[in-house]
This record gives C-alpha cells, structure tokens and sequence, in this order.
C-alpha cells in the first residue's frame, strides 16, 4: 500500500483471494470550493471477478459518501 497524502491517493494491491491480479487506486479530486470527486479503479484478473467486485464497490462508494456527508 502506498499513499501520498498530497496527491490524495492511496494504492494498493490484493494478494490473496480468488483473483490472480488486484491492483486498485483511489484518489479525491476537488472540484470548485466545497466539492470533491472519488476516482475509484481497480485492474482486476480474472475479468468473470468484475461484477462480483463491481457490486462490492458500488456498496463501498454508498457508505463512503453517505459518510463524508455526514
């Protein structure tokens, strides 16, 4: 895992489980004054993980931002 708190970004990688690659970035973006964007991506092997995963971030971002706005 590596992070820079600058850039807002933390990288990380899966090592164990199902998937043979799992490689993920996340970064905030500001946009304007008082808002930010999430970039969320991950390179996922093999490609038959990426709906299961996909439904696993769609939750995550849910609570993330339900979260930061409270």
């Amino acid at each position: 895992m590596t992070a820079d708190d600058q850039a807002h970004r933390l990288v990380y990688a899966v090592v164990e489980g199902r998937a043979s690659h799992y490689n993920s970035a996340v970064e905030v973006v500001p946009e304007g004054t008082d808002k930010s964007r999430l970039v969320w991506t991950i390179d996922l092997l093999p490609n038959d993980l990426a709906p299961a995963i996909g439904g696993m971030m769609d939750q995550a971002t849910g609570v993330m931002k339900k979260t930061l706005e409270a």
